[in-house]
């Protein structure tokens, strides 16, 4: 995108007054792959820092389904979604972002978390065999989604390859209910609802590809259509179900973020509830409370806090049920512990009683 002869956010003719940086502790962030977070406080402790984040971009061929199809996909760090970054308000983020030679595409990274630079975007755009770093001030806090933005077509098209993940920027006095009361959760998962769009051969058949970039323009085509092939949780179908499920204990809270980059979605728990739920991600406003579903806007992620109270699978999808069924967008978590007959019993299962 260039709006006179430069480019929009390009910065390289702006001069500014250095940042002093002297007074900050520099950390280095160990990434973990999806649905997990890495280690982090839920209170900080001590001043902001800075905290470094590694991505490396890898274009590579995934299954994305039972039948075998495959996708070329576009990632951070391999995975889809990429990993999960977890930072504080007024903490810096040192993210250096590297485009291997091998690879064949041009990449970037907008983080809906930044400010400026169409979210570094403008400042970021490497060719094969090429490396910035960005630096940026966690000022907003919430769950934010980042994504690859090359100009025009592009942009869509890395997305719906899996070129997309969630920063989380917490309060530094952690998590508040209404009243300004602490929450805090037990466990974090990061479930990213990733849409498809697989091209057909003249049979009908999913068609497959050797490298990034050979579907363009018929990926294209069936994007424009806005009719996906897949709709999925975390790269896949069943990605998050049988022995990957999620899981949990009696008695524990979970924080589930879910983002969609690209469409709106709806999460549901089945046979659970969202305690507290940040539908739009915004930690500074008071959560919703005892919500059935929530709605997380294409484009943003959101986040609820769950006290699971009865064991066994639970459903977790977007209500959309043509979607999480049809398409692939649901996932399980395993809960384990005793069962609560106050909360709910089987009375009666057998022939119709006269």
């Amino acid at each position: 995108m260039t709006h006179g002869n430069a480019p929009v956010g390009d910065v390289s003719d702006v001069s500014a007054a250095e940042v002093d940086l002297s007074g900050y502790e520099r950390v280095k962030q160990e990434l973990v792959a999806p649905p997990f977070a890495p280690k982090h406080e839920q209170v900080a402790t001590g001043k902001p820092k800075i905290v470094e984040i590694d991505f490396t971009i890898q274009e590579k061929k995934i299954k994305i389904d039972p039948d075998g199809t495959e996708i070329v996909a576009l990632t951070f760090n391999g995975s889809v979604p990429g990993p999960m970054i977890v930072v504080h308000e007024g903490d810096y983020v040192d993210l250096t972002l590297t485009n291997p030679a091998t690879n064949v595409m041009e990449h970037n990274i907008d983080l809906h978390a930044a400010t400026g630079a169409l979210g570094g975007a403008g400042i970021t755009t490497l060719l094969p065999g090429e490396q910035a770093q960005l630096r940026f001030k966690a000022t907003k806090v919430g769950t934010f989604i980042y994504h690859c933005a090359p100009e025009g077509s592009m942009t869509p098209y890395h997305v719906t390859h899996g070129m997309n993940g969630v920063i989380m920027v917490l309060p530094r006095e952690g998590l508040k209910d209404e009243k300004g009361n602490q929450l805090s959760y037990d466990k974090l998962y990061y479930v990213v609802e990733q849409d498809y769009y697989v091209p057909r051969d003249e049979n009908g058949n999913f068609k497959s590809y050797n490298f990034a970039g050979e579907d363009f323009s018929e990926w294209v085509d069936v994007m424009r259509g806005l009719i996906p092939s897949h709709v999925v949780f975390n790269g896949a179908v069943g990605s998050l179900t049988g022995e990957k499920a999620m899981t949990a204990n009696v008695g524990e809270t979970v924080l589930f973020v879910h983002s969609q980059a690209n469409r709106d979605t709806r999460p549901h728990l089945i046979g659970g509830h969202g305690d507290y739920v940040w539908e739009e991600g915004a930690f500074a406003n008071p959560p919703m409370k005892d919500l059935e579903t929530w709605f997380v806007r294409g484009g943003s992620a959101g986040a609820a806090l769950y006290t699971f109270k009865q064991p066994g699978v639970y459903v977790y999808l977007n209500h959309n049920l043509i979607e999480a069924v049809e398409l692939g967008a649901a996932a399980h978590v395993v809960v384990d512990g005793k069962w609560d007959n106050s909360l709910m019993e089987q009375v009666y299962h057998g022939p119709v009683r006269k």
